[in-house]
């Protein structure tokens, strides 16, 4: 746990379309939209994906609108995040409303699963807007971004296949 939190403002809908770094990426799987609803639901994703190394959901079941969670990367940066968006079963959006290090002052994602005949489609989209300061930290950075994000996706097929 951080030792003191960094406020970020948080966004909505609006944003995830606008935001001036916006990364999206897709992964098709054979696993049934519910299975990957499952998985994003729970705590698996730091079991599969090495990026994410701390997942706590600090509100009780069900969750929806207003679920509140901490996600840490790579044992460095702990993410803050309330959920503005729920639908059950098929998407969801939040916002990062603090986080263990400065530098945001806009973040938010959006998880969208959608059945295919094959099996379902998971996309992934992230939105930030650094403060001035972290701006060119985030410009250079954002290749690394895009790839830790499909490898997040590649490990999540890959994963269900087991």
């Amino acid at each position: 746990m951080a030792s003191h939190w960094y406020p970020v403002v948080e966004a909505g809908d609006d944003f995830l379309t606008s935001a001036p770094f916006r990364y999206e990426h897709s992964v098709e799987t054979t696993a049934p939209a519910e299975r990957i609803w499952d998985i994003l639901t729970g705590e698996q994703l730091v079991d599969w994906v090495w990026a994410f190394t701390g997942l706590n959901w600090n509100s009780s079941r069900p969750f929806g609108v207003g679920t509140v969670r901490d996600v840490t990367l790579l044992k460095f940066f702990t993410a803050r995040e309330r959920f503005f968006r729920w639908d059950e079963g098929r998407r969801y959006s939040f916002s990062v409303y603090e986080a263990s290090r400065p530098g945001l002052r806009h973040a938010a994602e959006d998880w969208t699963v959608e059945p295919t005949p094959s099996g379902s489609r998971l996309t992934w989209t992230m939105a930030i807007q650094p403060t001035s300061l972290a701006t060119p930290l985030i410009w250079v950075s954002s290749p690394v971004i895009g790839l830790i994000q499909r490898h997040a996706l590649g490990a999540v097929r890959t994963a269900v296949r087991d």
